[in-house]
């Protein structure tokens, strides 16, 4: 008795709990956003097609932005309540760092650098993507050791840079690069010809391509320079936020996966067909507490707002957007690409 009472106060001394004793599983970041009532995102200081850009009446739209969006569901029931405040691509950081924004999705490539001298954290990939030079057909380029002698243009204060750097010094090609803050200025030198090619995220340089008026006079040349995964950074010290951020993604994939749409899901919260879309669905409970959030329904939610995550790249990149970019490794593993939700056991 005397070791067991013991025990007990070593563990209540430590600031333990006992077996059996719940643990607190709440974010401080959750909490103040919920107090705020609001949930700060990385907006762009100008537009990135398909990712983050503003439409005719004004409003966010994009792939970024959604999952900006799904975040706010998720913690305030609301996707309206996402505020996106405009940044360029240095920018980010300070504003991340600040806390001027909660969370940064804005194609953000995952690397060392941010994660042990920024000191951010990572949330698991939402997209992975190859960079490559966009290159005018008319210049004969075959492969980017053709590009010798000639300009590069890239984003400024993007992982491009080093990207660029490193891949030139490797192959010994020698070429003038520029560097721009807004995509609006990289895109004019490109188009003006300032810059014989333009070095990018495969996506972005796809949505590039095809939204320009001569979209055949520009090739994708097949060298990589790079392989990226695309994730939400946060700061670092608050691994709770950092778990709710990825189920957030995983819950749109892990719908997905099993065939739960914008349309259908009431009819699956209704009718599910196992137990682990009804723990996605709030159907038995503990979806929520398990992440610190009191509403078990946060997952049945987001997918009837902004649907899963297949119809969200469909929406903003894919068959229904503009730009009808093909998904490609970043397809399901079932569809013959790489992204495998994590389990919900």
């Amino acid at each position: 008795m005397k070791s067991l009472a013991l025990v007990a106060s070593v563990v209540l001394l430590c600031g333990g709990s006992m077996p059996g004793e719940a643990a607190d599983l709440t974010s401080p970041t959750v909490v103040t956003i919920q107090q705020r009532g609001v949930l700060s995102c990385a907006g762009h200081n100008g537009s990135n097609p398909g990712f983050a850009e503003l439409d005719d009446k004004g409003q966010w739209k994009g792939f970024d932005v959604d999952l900006c969006r799904a975040v706010a569901v998720a913690i305030l029931g609301s996707a309206d309540k996402a505020k996106f405040v405009p940044l360029s691509w240095a920018q980010r950081w300070e504003a991340l760092d600040s806390r001027e924004i909660d969370v940064l999705i804005k194609t953000t490539d995952a690397t060392m650098t941010r994660d042990t001298e920024l000191g951010f954290q990572f949330s698991v990939p939402y997209m992975l993507g190859a960079y490559n030079f966009l290159v005018h057909k008319e210049l004969g380029a075959k492969t980017a050791t053709d590009l010798n002698g000639g300009t590069i243009c890239t984003a400024a204060g993007t992982a491009n840079v080093r990207f660029l750097a490193d891949f030139l010094e490797v192959h010994n090609i020698k070429a003038t690069v520029l560097t721009f803050d807004k995509r609006e200025e990289e895109r004019a030198a490109y188009s003006s010809k300032r810059c014989d090619a333009d070095l990018g995220w495969g996506p972005s340089l796809a949505v590039m391509r095809v939204t320009r008026d001569d979209p055949d006079a520009h090739i994708i040349l097949p060298d990589v320079v790079a392989v990226a995964a695309e994730v939400a950074l946060l700061r670092q010290g608050d691994d709770r936020f950092v778990n709710l951020v990825d189920w957030v993604i995983e819950a749109l994939l892990n719908a997905e996966d099993m065939g739960i749409t914008k349309e259908n899901v009431d009819e699956f919260k209704a009718h599910p067909t196992n137990p682990a879309m009804q723990r996605l669905l709030g159907v038995v409970p503990g979806m929520g507490a398990r992440l610190g959030l009191k509403d078990d329904n946060w997952a049945y939610m987001l997918i009837k707002d902004l649907g899963n995550f297949g119809q969200i790249w469909d929406r903003n990149l894919g068959k229904d957007s503009p730009y009808k970019l093909d998904r490609g490794l970043n397809s399901l593993w079932k569809s013959g690409g790489v992204l495998v939700p994590y389990v919900i056991d």
